[in-house]
């Protein structure tokens, strides 16, 4: 019997026209029965909806964003389909369903379920436009909502997955299906035991692969990229980077761990506990090998850098002259779960915590009126994380030249430093 396999494509390889015909050229030879392939929205969808949810928060118009989006996706299927064909229809439909989904009121009470609900838009938008052009190419897919079978709870933008649920639902109502045509559907999303639109946290197509292979027993994941497959940095920022052959589940954990975007942080747990591969690939050289993660490739001790923009680091100082103590930490991190921030970093001293996190919009003003009471608290803006692992003390200083130090660790196998350019 033919083994399942998931192709996931991100949002650079459905960016425009000529990515989506790129896209239907790497499946020309490669489409047959028991493939579901996975997409998410296309381009920068799913900032431009975070920032018309961020100007519809703070009251601001945001009907030009709106328009501007609608027009993009017109524009790529102009140029992909005739003018009578049905996907403008199609399209014209879910761009009704948004705007009426953002006429409904926001507040900061309710942002994480209306984000669920507004931000999955982009990849209904781009599975249809992909669907659809696969099969005016005469590559005939099924295109499947994955909601249906994607269960969480209701845990709105980093939603958990109902294991048993979803993959009752995927085994039930998909591989039957997967008999007759291939299937394609969306990553990142979901729904909850009521029906309302979950999501998995930002990237989080990689995952869904993963959710659908575990739950369906795949034999392979594949995931798509604009690199030649796992590098040691990113080429867009280091130069000389090198890339890995193969790598084991937990090199690559402890790599996505650290915020390396190659491949999503919860994507290789249940890929591992299955034992199927991952392999990531190149759609700009569909026919090179790329790299292959699975459990028995080789350790290696080449330097691995991973970099995040955007952080902000925050010290909680206790001001009534005693020592930090488990109760103090536990108090953060209550917060910090309660608002969904996770820490990146994280520094203890005598009297102070400091952690490292992501920007989120609104949140850490939160944070500081929830602790403000028990905490003398300081934060710095638009800082850097970098993480080098398997570092050699002697190339450290290079990536320190021209920065301001605010924090730094080290272990063994891993430096840390928060930096700001001077």
């Amino acid at each position: 019997m033919t083994k399942i396999q998931i192709y996931k494509f991100g949002g650079a390889s459905v960016k425009d026209s000529l990515a989506v015909n790129n896209l239907a050229e790497i499946l020309r030879n490669r489409l047959r029965k028991d493939l579901i392939i996975v997409v998410s929205a296309m381009g920068k969808t799913t900032n431009e909806l975070e920032e018309i949810l961020s100007k519809k928060l703070q009251g601001e118009d945001f009907s030009w964003n709106s328009a501007n989006l609608k027009n993009f996706h017109h524009a790529i299927c102009q140029e992909l389909f005739p003018a009578a064909h049905p996907i403008f229809y199609q399209l014209d439909n879910l761009f009704t369903q948004l705007d009426n989904a953002l006429e409904k009121p926001l507040s900061r009470l309710n942002y994480d379920e209306y984000y669920d609900r507004i931000v999955g838009f982009g990849e209904l938008v781009s599975s249809r436009i992909v669907a659809e052009f696969l099969c005016h190419q005469e590559l005939i897919v099924l295109w499947k909502d994955a909601r249906e079978v994607i269960h969480t709870d209701s845990y709105f933008r980093f939603a958990k997955i109902d294991w048993e649920k979803t993959k009752k639902s995927a085994q039930k109502i998909w591989k039957p299906l997967l008999a007759g045509f291939p299937i394609l559907t969306q990553g990142f999303i979901g729904s909850d035991s009521k029906g309302k639109p979950t999501t998995l946290g930002r990237e989080g197509s990689d995952f869904t692969a993963a959710i659908l292979a575990t739950s369906l027993d795949a034999s392979s994941v594949t995931i798509w990229k604009d690199v030649p497959g796992v590098l040691n940095a990113d080429p867009k920022l280091f130069p000389n980077t090198r890339k890995f052959e193969e790598l084991g589940y937990q090199e690559a954990a402890e790599m996505t761990y650290f915020g390396a975007s190659v491949i999503h942080p919860k994507t290789i747990k249940p890929l591992a506990n299955a034992k199927i591969p991952l392999y990531v690939k190149s759609f700009l050289d569909p026919e090179a090998a790329g790299t292959k993660i699975h459990e028995n490739a080789p350790a290696h001790q080449v330097p691995t850098i991973v970099l995040k923009k955007d952080q902000v680091l925050v010290s909680f100082k206790v001001t009534d002259f005693t020592f930090i103590e488990e109760k103090h930490i536990h108090r953060v991190y209550e917060q910090l779960q309660e608002l969904k921030l996770r820490v990146n970093m994280l520094q203890l001293s005598a009297i102070s915590i400091s952690i490292v996190i992501d920007v989120q919009l609104f949140k850490l003003e939160q944070l500081l009126e929830k602790l403000k009471s028990e905490f003398e608290i300081r934060y710095n803006e638009g800082l850097e994380l970098l993480t080098i692992l398997h570092h050699k003390q002697d190339e450290v200083g290079a990536y320190l030249e021209g920065y301001e130090v605010l924090l730094e660790q080290a272990s063994r196998n891993t430096f840390q430093v928060v930096r700001r350019k001077m």
